[in-house]
C-alpha cells in the first residue's frame, strides 16, 4: 500500500530573511559595552539621549485619563475628531475640500497598507514608481499588496544630491494610472528633499501623465516647519484629481509605540471619494478592524486646545532645532561631511562601506545600518565629538575586508 506523502505545513515554511533593522537592534542589545552609540533606530533623542514624551502630550494624556468614561469601540473610522483636527495641518488650504476624506490608522505604516491595497483593488495593473534608496518597509508593503515596483535613483551618492533628472525620466515614461510614491519631507534614509520648484515640476508631470501621487509624510515639522514641510502635499492637491496621502503622528507627537497615523484620499468628486473610502474601511476591517484609540485621542486633545497646540508646535520647533544643530556640528567636523548640513530631517547617509560600518561597531561601539544610513539625533550631545572622530577615522582608513 502506497503511503501518501505528509502534507507541507507551518513547520515547513522557508526561513525569513532577517530584517536588517531588527538584526541591528539585536546586535546593540548583545553588546555589553556601556559607551554604545545607537544611530540605527529611527526615534528622536534629546541632548541627553532620551526619547521624551512632549509635555503637551503628557498633559493631554492626563486629561484623557480623567475624562474618558468608556473604552468601547470607536468604529472603523477611529477618532473622527482626531482626523478633523489634523485636516489643516496635513491639507493646509485644502482642509475644506469635500473631495478629500481621512481615516485614522495604526501609524503611517497602516496608512501605507490601506493605500497599497486600494491601488491594487482599483487598478491592479498599475506600477508604483519608487525612488531608491527608500524606507525599507516601502517595498514589502507594496509587494505584499501584489503591486509591481519600478525603481529609479532618488539620490546620487557621488554628488550627495537628489537626482531629479532620474525622477523626471521615470515619471515621463510612466503609463497613465501608474502611482508615484513620494516622501513628503525629510526623506528617509537620505535627508535629500525636493525644492519647491522641483515639487511644482513633479506636480505638472503627474497631471500631464495622469499619474497618482502617493505621498508618505511621516516627519512634518522636523524639516523646515509645518507649512514648509507640507508644500509638496499642497502642490499635488492643487494639480492632481487623485491623490493618496499616508501620514504619521508617531514622530512629531512622540507617540511611537501608540501607532498614530491617518490615510487621506482625494478623487474627482465627493461621491467618488465616499465610495472609495467605503472600500478603504472594508480593507481596514479585514486587517485591524478598528484602530487603537489612546495616542490619537491624546493628539486630538492637543490639537483642539489652543494652548496645548501652541505648546506642541513649540516643542516640535525645539526638536527641529536640535536636528539642524546636530547636522551642522557633524558637517563642520570634516569637509567630506559638509553635505549633511544641507539635508532635512532625522536621517542621512554616511560615505562609509559596510566594512567601515562594521569597524565602527567593533572599535567604537557605534551602531548604524550597513548602508551608512544613520539617525542624526540618535546621538546625545556628550557623544557627538566622539561619534564624528570615529567616523572620520573610518573614512581615513583602508576598509577592513572579510
Amino acid at each position: 500500500m502506497l503511503t501518501q506523502p505528509a502534507p507541507k505545513g507551518i513547520a515547513d515554511l522557508d526561513p525569513v530573511v532577517s530584517d536588517s533593522l531588527l538584526a541591528l537592534i539585536a546586535l546593540i542589545a548583545a553588546d555589553p559595552r556601556d559607551n554604545k552609540i545607537d544611530v540605527g533606530v529611527g526615534v528622536f533623542r534629546d541632548g541627553e539621549g532620551r526619547t521624551p514624551i512632549p509635555a503637551s502630550v503628557k498633559e493631554a494624556e492626563r486629561r484623557l485619563v480623567e475624562s474618558q468614561e468608556t473604552k468601547a469601540y470607536l468604529g472603523g473610522w477611529g477618532d473622527r475628531g482626531f482626523t478633523a483636527a489634523l485636516r489643516p495641518i496635513v491639507l493646509g488650504p485644502h482642509a475644506g475640500d469635500e473631495r478629500i476624506e481621512g481615516v485614522q490608522t495604526p501609524g503611517g505604516c497602516g496608512a501605507l497598507f490601506l493605500a497599497a491595497r486600494l491601488i491594487k483593488l482599483a487598478k491592479p495593473e498599475a506600477k508604483v514608481l519608487v525612488g531608491t534608496p527608500t524606507w525599507p518597509n516601502h517595498p514589502p508593503v507594496l509587494k505584499g499588496a501584489g503591486l509591481e515596483i519600478v525603481e529609479y535613483r532618488h539620490y546620487d551618492f557621488a554628488t550627495r544630491m537628489v537626482d531629479f533628472g532620474a525622477l523626471r525620466e521615470a515619471a515621463t515614461k510612466a503609463t497613465p494610472g501608474d502611482v508615484l510614491l513620494l516622501h513628503g519631507c525629510c526623506h528617509n534614509p537620505t535627508g535629500g528633499d525636493f525644492s519647491e520648484a522641483e515639487w511644482r515640476e513633479i506636480a505638472a508631470i503627474a497631471k500631464e501623465r495622469r499619474l497618482t501621487p502617493l505621498i508618505d509624510i511621516a516627519y512634518q515639522g522636523f524639516g523646515r516647519g509645518f507649512e514648509e514641510d507640507g508644500y509638496g502635499v499642497r502642490v499635488m492637491l492643487d494639480a492632481c484629481e487623485e491623490v493618496l496621502i499616508a501620514q504619521s503622528c508617531d514622530k512629531n507627537f512622540g507617540v511611537y509605540r501608540d501607532r498614530v497615523g491617518s490615510f487621506w484620499l482625494k478623487t474627482r468628486d465627493k461621491a467618488a471619494t465616499a465610495n472609495a473610502m467605503a472600500h478603504v474601511l472594508q480593507i481596514a476591517r479585514e486587517a485591524w478592524s478598528m484602530p487603537p484609540d489612546h495616542g490619537a485621542a491624546a493628539a486630538r486633545i492637543v490639537l483642539e486646545d489652543a494652548g496645548l497646540r501652541s505648546q506642541w508646535q513649540g516643542e516640535v520647533a525645539a526638536m527641529r532645532d536640535r536636528i539642524n544643530t546636530v547636522r551642522r556640528r557633524i558637517a563642520d567636523s570634516d569637509q567630506r561631511l559638509g553635505y549633511i548640513a544641507n539635508e532635512y530631517g532625522m536621517f542621512s547617509m554616511m560615505p562609509l562601506s559596510p566594512d567601515q560600518v562594521r569597524a565602527l561597531r567593533e572599535r567604537h561601539a557605534v551602531y548604524m545600518a550597513d548602508s551608512g544610513r544613520f539617525n542624526v539625533v540618535g546621538i546625545a550631545d556628550r557623544d557627538i565629538d566622539r561619534f564624528c572622530a570615529a567616523v572620520i577615522e573610518a573614512m581615513d582608513e583602508v576598509p577592513v575586508h572579510g
